[in-house]
């Protein structure tokens, strides 16, 4: 039966991944929200095509900025970014550990490190470098407390979720089973679910961002212009 689960987990999963990384491009959000979007969609499947339509897409053209001004939105958009970009790392933890054999609380601390230097330094910092006025090394400064706090969150969820699916699931320790990528969504998939209270503080204290909208310039100029003539 399991066997059967996973199937349907994995066909579903790629049909909503292939929808996302389409259906995304029209979406007037930043860059780097887009390919968080496509990544979380990689990692929990439906879910992240659920949490995409319902939080980021915009219902209507010309809605986005009201859309996602919504407190659970910038909060998804934020919990988001954060799973995605320490999400690549973590499970580069996991593959590398399986590797080299390494278990335990051992596998536990390279996921960290690997999780948190990802999601730090190149999703927050690097990514988002714009916002500390283009400087690498104050976007590094700027992000590092509310990315470690939201980092140990998903972790706190993720952990003991993928421990507990290992003990059931035959061969989940092993990158090239299907199984172990089942699990790996899983521990992340709580991950966010468990880390998104924790971002919800840090957007409502002005620690993190959460969505954002981008629009072509060419778009906001014709805007601009009919608002322009509208008014004469």
């Amino acid at each position: 039966m399991l066997d059967g689960v996973m199937l349907l987990w994995f066909l579903l999963a790629a049909a909503a991944l292939i929808f996302v990384a389409v259906d995304i491009r029209t979406t007037p959000e930043s860059p780097v929200l887009k390919w968080g979007f496509v990544l979380l969609t990689a990692y929990t499947g439906v879910v992240g095509a659920f949490l995409y339509v319902l939080g980021c897409r915009e219902p209507l053209p010309g809605l986005h900025e009201q859309y996602v001004a919504a407190r659970w939105r910038q909060a998804l958009g934020s919990t988001m970014h954060c799973v995605a970009g320490d999400g690549v790392g973590i499970i580069a933890g996991a593959v590398l550990s399986s590797a080299f054999g390494i278990a335990g609380l051992a596998e536990v601390i390279l996921e960290y490190v690997l999780g948190f230097a990802f999601g730090w330094t190149i999703f927050q910092a690097l990514f988002m470098r714009d916002m500390s006025g283009g400087s690498y090394r104050r976007a590094l400064a700027d992000t590092f407390i509310s990315e470690l706090l939201s980092m140990n969150l998903l972790m706190a969820g993720m952990v003991p979720t993928v421990m507990a699916l290992r003990a059931h699931v035959p061969s989940a320790g092993d990158p090239l089973k299907p199984s172990f990528w089942f699990v790996m969504s899983m521990g992340l998939l709580v991950g966010f679910i468990v880390a998104y209270p924790m971002n919800w503080w840090l957007v409502a204290h002005h620690l993190k961002h959460g969505m954002m909208t981008v629009r072509p310039a060419a778009a906001m100029a014709g805007a601009h212009a009919g608002y322009a003539d509208g008014d004469g």
